[in-house]
């Protein structure tokens, strides 16, 4: 690298919640999520609102980036309720099939992140969740919606 300029590959990796997230670079960019992350990303809300998880946002971002398919971000009140969400999460998606590559921020932090390939999940609590903004970094994404009773739904 030369004169400070990165790749978009090494700027993704910069931005908070993927500095872990490998990128693969046989990745194709297919135009939106795949039906797996899809299935993945429903199966993680269900997760997150059994355990009254907050304002819950779906983020298809495999347009703008090959870190993942989509971000999912969710807030709790406190501590226990983010592990209870984290542990949630977890245990869902391995019971579908769905092996974790990575976790981090277990214990006292206030962020917990959970790199599932092409899903990845970010539990904050209401304050790091609005400094970090995430939903702002990512903006270029689009906006799924998920819930109980629904399939997701790609919005433009």
């Amino acid at each position: 690298m030369t004169g400070g300029k990165r790749s978009v590959i090494q700027q993704d990796r910069n931005i908070p919640g993927t500095k872990h997230a490998a990128v693969n670079k046989n990745r194709e960019r297919t135009g939106s999520m795949t039906e797996r992350a899809m299935e993945m990303a429903s199966v993680a809300v269900h997760a997150l609102e059994d355990r009254k998880g907050t304002d819950i946002k779906v983020i298809d971002i495999s347009e703008v980036s090959v870190v993942a398919d989509c971000f999912i971000i969710a807030s709790g009140g406190n501590e226990r309720q983010l592990n209870a969400m984290a542990d949630s999460v977890e245990e869902s998606l391995e019971k579908a099939g769905m092996p974790m590559r990575h976790k981090e921020g277990r214990g006292e932090n206030k962020w917990i992140l959970l790199d599932f390939h092409d899903v990845v999940i970010h539990i904050f609590d209401r304050e790091m969740r609005e400094y970090y903004d995430l939903e702002r970094i990512w903006r270029d994404g689009k906006a799924v919606e998920i819930g109980r009773d629904q399939n997701a739904v790609n919005e433009g």
